[in-house]
């Protein structure tokens, strides 16, 4: 059905309904926006914050589960989510039922005509040069933000070099838009921007590259070009005499192995501190009564979901180093991890030591071709279990256990001044990248220390990690001509990722402009974590922002919880207003 439009602007009413997500129901509202101010397109959204937009329009988008509602004379077109947050321009043109814009062609130089008394050379018409095809994965240990935010980088870094490419998001809800044999067959690169673990072995014969998703956030052609350039991986056939590409860079090693085992193990973290909060919302000592609901809650959190924390931690990390082999020495470390009193740090440990010895015996021990099939199944878990258990029964788990005993009691024992210096670093080294390494290494932290029953420092690095994006809302508030229209719009989404705790909310304004934005940030995060410690506030749920504070027993002293974020996101706020003043959107508005 094609669209008569009434204008010279194509008007479009964009309609966003997302219970499931508000912070992803806000970052595919901004990308339509940015969509349409690029494409020239008079876009109106109702995102349900506000009374319904008056107006006429030529056609009608529904994004995510928006109902249709009465009806309407214009065309409706429907869209998911992560299409929106993808590919928005495509979304917008389909919905409009205009065609895409073409590609920009390469002239062809045309040679001078020939002298009149010789014979016409017809001209050799130089070829276009063609687009490659790439495919990649994208990943993060909590796939929430980083891993789409890394995936619209690369479309549109592969986009801007005239070559086409597929993304596979490996997020918190599974892998979306897998890569098929075929996809993968006729690819010329494949890019991994991941800060977990991914399995590579579908790839075997391709050129490869991997790196984080902060790589792919900030330069992605970049990323593209070294993909293209890169070695073939194992399994390769490639031409006699041809020149050996350049290796690619690879992602630092014990970090992303850190990172797998984390985001595999924060699903159960949460579930079971949760179901914890609400088995002490009956009663402190409500559990204690056997067969009633508290104790059947109680028995779901700590004694099965929280004894599977170290056990999938350590399997996990094992995992991200050996691959399969890896999982059962690391399920083994684990569970020995628990039994001799060692926590996450001895799954920690156990991880790294299964990953390791099961990677030695599949890549060097010497094994008859004949018998090559009884390695994963029967060598490989024994020697590697073997190992591994002795090791933390007889020489690891001990010190590591004892480590662990001082630590807790440190932490649990600490006067005001240190705790409120320990929310202060924490809350700092949430702000300081924003989902990088200094961040995670902060979260899983705090993630760790909740099975030990160590709940203040998770509750002051969630308040500091909210704090970034709202500060930079309030900002674009309270000094509105300091920002640009496409900022302050920007602004009200950081809020939502903010309230949700998606600390990345805040990059776009920190990558634009870091030397005014990132000491603000800093500086609110630190004063909200300092001010959760010093409240003794506590989070028993490694996520989940604000809205766990409404959950019984999740959050110890949530009035002073919600103090301490008010608290740092006011700073953020004044300090970036103040640090703005001389920045050129402020003195061309001037």
């Amino acid at each position: 059905m094609s669209i008569e439009l009434s204008s010279g602007t194509p008007r479009l009413l964009g309609v966003i309904r997302y219970p499931g997500s508000a912070a992803l129901a806000a970052m595919a509202a901004e990308a339509l926006r940015d969509a349409a101010q690029r494409a020239g397109f008079a876009l109106t959204l109702n995102t349900g914050d506000g009374p319904a937009p008056a107006g006429d329009v030529d056609a009608v988008l529904l994004v995510g589960e928006a109902a249709g509602g009465e009806e309407r004379d214009q065309p409706v077109t429907t869209a998911t989510v992560i299409e929106a947050i993808r590919h928005p321009e495509q979304v917008l043109r389909r919905a409009l039922s205009l065609p895409e814009p073409a590609a920009p062609q390469t002239p062809v130089p045309v040679p001078p005509a020939a002298a009149p008394e010789q014979a016409p050379v017809p001209p050799v018409p130089s070829a276009a040069p063609e687009g490659k095809k790439l495919v990649a994965i994208t990943a993060c240990p909590t796939g929430i933000a980083h891993t789409f935010m890394a995936a619209a980088a690369l479309e549109k870094g592969a986009a801007k070099l005239g070559h086409t490419m597929r993304v596979e998001t490996q997020g918190s809800v599974g892998a979306k838009n897998a890569l098929t044999p075929e996809e993968i067959a006729t690819a010329d690169a494949v890019v991994i921007a991941a800060d977990t673990g991914v399995d590579t072995s579908r790839f075997a014969g391709k050129r490869l590259i991997t790196a984080g998703t902060g790589d792919a956030l900030k330069d992605a052609p970049g990323l593209i070009n070294r993909a293209l350039a890169a070695a073939p991986m194992a399994g390769a056939t490639q031409a006699s005499g041809a020149p050996a590409p350049a290796k690619a860079t690879q992602a630092p090693g014990v970090y992303k192995h850190l990172m797998t085992g984390v985001s595999y193990m924060i699903p159960l973290v949460t579930a079971g501190g949760l179901c914890i909060a609400l088995s002490f919302a009956f009663g402190i000592d409500a559990f204690k009564v056997q067969g009633s609901l508290p104790a059947a809650l109680f028995q779901i959190g700590a004694q099965s979901a929280l004894a599977l924390m170290v056990p999938v931690l350590a399997a996990f990390i094992a995992f991200s180093i050996a691959d399969r082999p890896g999982l059962a020495p690391g399920f083994v470390g684990g569970a020995l991890a628990n039994a001799v009193g060692a926590g996450f740090l001895g799954g920690i440990a156990a991880g790294f030591l299964a990953g390791y010895v099961a990677r030695f015996l599949r890549d060097r021990l010497p094994f008859p071709e004949s018998l090559e099939g009884l390695k994963p199944v029967l060598v490989i878990p024994l020697l590697a279990s073997l190992v591994t258990g002795l090791l933390m029964i007889y020489v690891l788990g001990t010190p590591i256990a004892a480590v662990l005993a001082w630590l807790t009691q440190f932490l649990q024992g600490m006067g005001t001044s240190n705790a409120v210096l320990l929310g202060l670093l924490l809350g700092a080294m949430m702000a300081a990248d924003m989902g990088g390494p200094i961040n995670k290494a902060a979260y899983a932290f705090g993630v760790g220390l909740l099975g030990s029953d160590t709940f203040a420092p998770m509750a002051a690095i969630m308040a500091a990690g909210m704090t970034p994006p709202l500060g930079i809302a309030l900002a674009t508030v309270i000094a509105r001509n300091r920002f640009s229209q496409e900022e302050r719009d920007a602004g009200k989404a950081a809020a939502i990722l903010g309230a949700a705790f998606i600390t990345e909310g805040a990059i776009p304004f920190a990558a634009k402009d870091p030397v005014r934005v990132i000491p603000a940030l800093v500086a609110g995060s630190a004063l909200a974590g300092g001010l959760s410690m010093w409240l003794g506030c506590t989070l028993r749920a490694p996520h989940g922002g604000i809205f766990v504070v409404g959950i019984p027993g999740a959050v110890g002293n949530p009035l002073g919880y919600l103090v301490a974020i008010v608290a740092g996101a006011v700073l953020t706020g004044v300090v970036l207003a103040v640090l703005k003043r001389g920045s050129p959107v402020a003195e061309a508005q001037a």
